[in-house]
This record gives C-alpha cells, structure tokens and sequence, in this order.
C-alpha cells in the first residue's frame, strides 16, 4: 500500500515537471516569436525570466528578492514595458540553481497580481537593448526647485471648495481636476478669453516662485495665466501641444505631492519618457513647447529610475536601473504668459496662428493641377524672386563634376534653371537656361547668360538640339504623376540619341543608409545646401527661406464625406527641420530684404499671411517629395530612355539619363527658337 502511495506521488511530479516544461518551451517560442531573444538549452550563468518584467507589474526589488535564492546575482536588467528580465548570475552552478528551483515559482506582485516565472537560458545578456535618447530641444527639469515647506505652502493656497464667486474657475474633468487663475482656458475651443481676465490673478504664495524663474532666466516675462491639475493614482490627460495663439513661448509646470512620468512625443513617432520628481520644475521652450505633444498616460505605476540621484530626465538605457513606482495624488501648477498677437513659430504645421485658411487639395484632373501649381508655384516665385536669387549661389559638387565632364563645345540646356547658377559652370560649353519666372529670366540675362521664358513641360527648342540637359529641384514642384512624367519625356525629347540628363528631386527619405541629411542635422548657426543653393540662418531660430523647410502638418490621408465616400487629401504646411510624413505639402518663404525688389510683391497672390514680427508676407511653394525608387519608375515610362545611374545626394534623389534612339515624329512639332 505505501509503494502504490509513494508511486502515486511520483506520477504526480513527474506530470507537473512535464507541465512545466511545456510552459518553459511556450515561453521560449513567444520570446523568440515577439521579442527575437533565442533561448538555449545548456545551462548557462544568463538567463531570461518571462513573466517577470516591469510590463507584468513585477518591480525590481520584489524580483530580485526571489532570484537571490538561487545565488548572487551580478546584474538585474529590466526592460521598461516588458514582460520578462534578464538576470546574471557569478557562475553557471548558481544559474542551474535557479533554473532549477525557481521555475514556475508564483510571484505576488502589485494590487496582489499573482504571476508564475519561467526561466529559461541564454548565451548572454545584452545591455544595449534600447536605446537612450535625449530630452526634446528647449525642455528641462529642474529637481528640487521648491523646498517642503513652499511646497506645503502653496498646495494650501489651492482651495478645492466649491465657491460662487468669479475669482477663480475650478472643474471636473473626467481624468482630473482643474482650477483657473487669471484667465479661463476653455476646453470647448482649447482657447482663454483674453478680453475676460479673472480678478485676483495669480495666488500671492507664487510669487516667489516665478521671481525666481525670472531671476534665473527660465522666463523673460511673469506669467498672467495659471491652471492647477489634481490627478488621482490612475489618472492622465491627453497628449496635446499648448495652443499656441493661446500663449507665449516659455511654459512652466511645477509638480507637488508626487512624481510621475510625463511622454513627449515628436510628429515623426520618436518619443521620450521623462520623469517629473516631487517638487521639480518642468520648463518647455521653443521646439519642446510647440512641436513635441506632452501628456500622462493613466495608471497606477511608473517606470522610473530606482537611484534618486538619477530620478529625473530621460528614461536612460540603464536597464540595471529600472523600476515600478506607484502614483500617488500630484498637484500641477501650469504657468503661461497670454499672447495677444498672432503666433509667429518656426513650426507651422502644429500652429493654429499660421494655418491656411482653406489648404488646397491633390489634385486629381489637369485643371486642378494647372491651377495648384499657379497659384502655389508660378506666382510665388515671380513674387519672391529678389530675395530667393540671393540665397541661391553654389552649386552642388555632383552637379558641377556633371557639367565639367560635358565634351566642349557641347550644347547644354538648364530647364528650370533659376538665376542661372550652373549656367556659367563650364564655359566650355554653349548653355542656355529657361524658366517659369519671367523675373529670374530677367536676373539670369542681367549676369550675360543666354535664357528666356518656357513652361518646362513645354520647351521651345528643336528636338534632338541638346547634347546634355539638367533639371535641378524643378520636376518637384508638378502636382501629378502625369505631369512629372511629361516634364522628363520632354527633356529626353530635347537630347540628341546618346546626349546625357541629370535630374535631382527633393526625397522623403532626409535620413538614408543611417546618415541624416545635412537639412536634418543643421539647427543652429548653419549653412545649409539643397539642390545647390546654399542657405544661412542663425541661433536656434529656423530659417525659412530654405528650399526645404521641415515637416508637415498631419498625415495626408484622404477623408469621407457623410455617405462614406472618398475626399480629396489636404495638402498642409511644412516645418523646418523635421522628417517627412507625406508626400504632398506647402513649403513656407519667409520674404526679407526689400519687399519693393520682388516685383510686384504679393500683388498677384489672395490670402498671402504676414509674418506679424516683420511685416514681411509669407509664401507657401507646393512640393512633391519622392521616395526611393519613385523617380526611376517614373523615367522607365518614358521610351527611348535609359537610366545610368541612380542616387541619394543629401536629401535628394538623383538620376543620370541617356537617350538611345528616336522614338517618334511627333518630337519635331514643338515650336523652335534655336
């Protein structure tokens, strides 16, 4: 009887060692499936423990409280989010132990979540999992800005009692509490009345506080503007960017009673994790105000670094250094100075004070197209033509070697050729440029070069005349497929059989083969070149008189009207220095120097916005930016054609073309001049 007993216990650990080995080999397939960690099956001092991550609700401490038993542990990584750790023991003896003795060990971990941990090993642990990152241009966090005793003080100035009178606004949101001082911000149009200030304005107890920011130079002015958030263990606000017709560049926010992580996110998808220590000082300028969005996710916990010192900034790729805090109730104290003039940032596409009243749409039909490109391309380089001429000055080193490696004698046209830069290159060459803009015509024949006139999708000059052509950053700016096409058969049309094209486009892809585009990469005092025309600006300001100035808006997705159907996509503006996220969109030119020297300055052009500090009107040119592979396929529709070669050259895709035969006789009715 007591054989058949002990037998009987045996099967029954012999079927939970093989349930638990089951799970372990689950584990190991979803680690591999979802995460790309390979696990191994000797015995290793590295080992990976699934369901034992920050993501699971497991702090560090508590983990590392367990793994202690199976022997010394050299180094605990915990990955923020993840539902497993990584965990080196001082010998592979101490990692069996592990292995073998804390396999589906139950864990209970926060708000008495139960977990089961499975062990499995690895070759090694990786460190560099994630990657660090900085905190977002313009933002900071000053730790330890108020003592205690300010730190009291001002959260009893805050008065959560209901009352009648209009000193102050207070409502319940359905993530938070919130209480005005000085101006209501209004929820329902995300907006204050600035001609309805509040009486009383700011609480008395703050004016230490912001005497101290201003004395330390964090703000140039005292803020009029104070909005309180109370947020609960759990609770959150939106990811959002403070209006900014709304308020003024520098913004404040001062953290009581708690801590908590707050996640700024750029348009382009980076993002960065920040804690925010009790009684620390976030200050958000420039780039980090008006472009980044800001918000708290809700919950309970946070990942956040266990050492103090390092409490506060990025969340780091320390991953020995991580661990879950619980929230408790923390009071915000916002401050922000009112604007009372339009918005004038170096960030268009996130500013409501510089939005086009109607952006313009795709267009679909050739009309559509004529008229886009009228309006935001033909009229504004007739309007901004003074003041673009003297930007535009050096060429580009693989568009000058092109033109120096031209036989002499050779005949070469520029279609699109500006104020004539490259005309002049190699003067051993017969060069002739044309262009939209009869007022760079007039600038390129004032410096003795040979140009005139012409639409480039249709070129008075006899087929078969040219030995070699250039189209440098113009076929960009055609609103459709077809277009672009038609603009490159006709300058195949202008080559004789074996004459070369160079053609350089705007691309997508600013960062490529691991390397950001100098437009990407240059933020302060600079020199930047696209499409050979050299650029400066200064400080931290961006320029914008660059031919390529930054990021659009939105995602240009079509929309659909009440019944369903498909709209046209909005084209939006771009901001300076950013990542592309589509294709199609508006370019911003800031006009300087002497509005008098363009022509007929805005004259021909409705709606032209005006930049509110100068005075100066703002153009918008229309841009199509091609991505990789994109202006390759467009010139394999053209018969009669080979490409030579293709290439990226600082944010601009490139081809090198060559005419192999006639293709029709329809190429000798184009009306001829030369």
């Amino acid at each position: 009887m007591e054989n058949s007993m002990d037998s009987s216990r045996s099967v029954r650990r012999t079927k939970e060692e093989k349930k638990l080995l089951r799970r372990q080999i689950k584990t190991s397939h979803t680690l591999l499936k979802h995460e790309g960690i390979n696990t191994v099956s000797h015995a290793t001092k590295h080992l990976v423990v699934s369901n034992g991550g920050l993501g699971n609700g497991v702090s560090r401490e508590l983990l590392l409280e367990v793994l202690k038993e199976g022997g010394t542990v050299v180094s605990l990584l915990t990955p923020p989010a993840k539902p497993y750790a990584f965990v080196t023991y001082s010998s592979i003896e101490a990692g069996q132990n592990a292995y073998t003795f804390l396999n589906g060990r139950a864990l209970q971990c926060q708000e008495e979540q139960s977990v089961t941990l499975y062990f499995s090993y690895v070759e090694k642990v990786d460190g560099d999992r994630s990657v660090s990152c900085a905190l977002p241009p313009g933002l900071s966090v000053l730790e330890d800005f108020v003592s205690p005793e300010e730190e009291l003080q001002m959260l009893q100035a805050v008065d959560w009692t209901p009352h009648m009178d209009d000193v102050t606004v207070q409502k319940a949101l359905k993530h938070r509490r919130v209480k005005h001082y000085g101006y209501e911000f209004r929820y329902d149009n995300n907006n204050v009345d600035k001609d309805k200030p509040l009486p009383g304005g700011l609480p008395a107890e703050c004016d230490a506080l912001l005497q101290r920011c201003l004395a330390d130079g964090h703000i140039s002015v005292v803020p009029d503007q104070l909005t309180v958030n109370q947020y609960q263990s759990g609770q959150g606000i939106p990811p959002h960017v403070d209006t900014h017709s709304a308020f003024e560049d520098t913004i404040l926010s001062l953290s009581l009673g708690a801590k908590t992580v707050m996640d700024f996110k750029h348009p382009d998808g980076r993002s960065v994790a920040v804690v925010l220590p009790e009684r620390s000082l976030l200050v958000m300028k420039g780039e980090s105000r008006y472009l980044w969005t800001h918000g708290i996710t809700p919950r309970k916990f946070d990942v956040v670094p266990v050492l103090e010192s390092g409490g506060s900034g990025v969340m780091t790729s320390d991953l020995s250094n991580l661990t879950l805090s619980r929230r408790g109730t923390r009071i915000s104290l916002t401050f922000r100075k009112i604007r009372h003039t339009p918005c004038n940032c170096a960030y268009p596409s996130a500013c409501d004070s510089q939005r086009l009243p109607t952006p313009p749409t795709v267009p679909v039909a050739e009309g559509d197209a004529c008229r886009l490109e009228s309006q935001y391309v033909h009229q504004v380089y007739e309007e901004i033509s003074s003041h673009f001429s003297s930007t535009r000055h050096s060429p580009w080193p693989q568009v000058r070697d092109f033109l120096l490696s031209l036989t002499p004698g050779s005949v070469l046209a520029d279609i699109g050729c500006g104020n004539g830069k490259y005309l002049g290159i190699n003067p051993k060459v017969m060069s002739m440029g044309c262009d939209r803009s009869a007022n760079l015509v007039k600038i390129c024949i004032e410096r003795g070069h040979e140009a005139f006139v012409s639409d480039a999708l249709s070129v008075p000059l006899r087929s078969g005349s040219c030995d070699a052509c250039i189209s440098i950053a113009v076929i960009h700016h055609f609103s459709t497929q077809e277009r672009r096409q038609a603009a490159v058969r006709e300058l195949i049309r202008l080559l004789k059989v074996g004459g070369r094209a160079l053609i350089y486009v705007w691309a997508m892809e600013q960062e490529y083969n691991n390397q950001k585009s100098k437009y990407l990469k240059e933020r302060t005092t600079e020199t930047s070149t696209e499409n050979g025309k050299e650029l400066k600006t200064e400080g931290n300001k961006p320029n914008h008189q660059e031919e390529h100035d930054g990021k659009m808006s939105s995602d240009m997705k079509c929309t659909e009207d009440g019944f369903g159907n498909a709209t046209k996509a909005r084209i939006h503006v771009h901001t300076n220095r950013t990542a592309f996220l589509s294709q199609d969109l508006l370019v911003p030119w800031h006009l300087k120097g002497n509005v008098d020297k363009n022509k007929d300055a805005t004259s021909g052009i409705m709606d032209v916005p005006v930049d509110n500090t100068s005075q100066k009107p703002v153009f918008h040119r229309y841009y199509h930016v091609f991505q990789q592979g994109e202006l390759e396929e467009v010139c394999f529709g053209v018969v009669g054609v080979k490409v030579l070669r293709s290439y990226h050259d600082q944010g601009n895709w490139c081809v090198e073309l060559e005419k192999t035969h006639y293709t029709s006789s329809k190429d000798d009715i184009t009306q001829e001049i030369f």
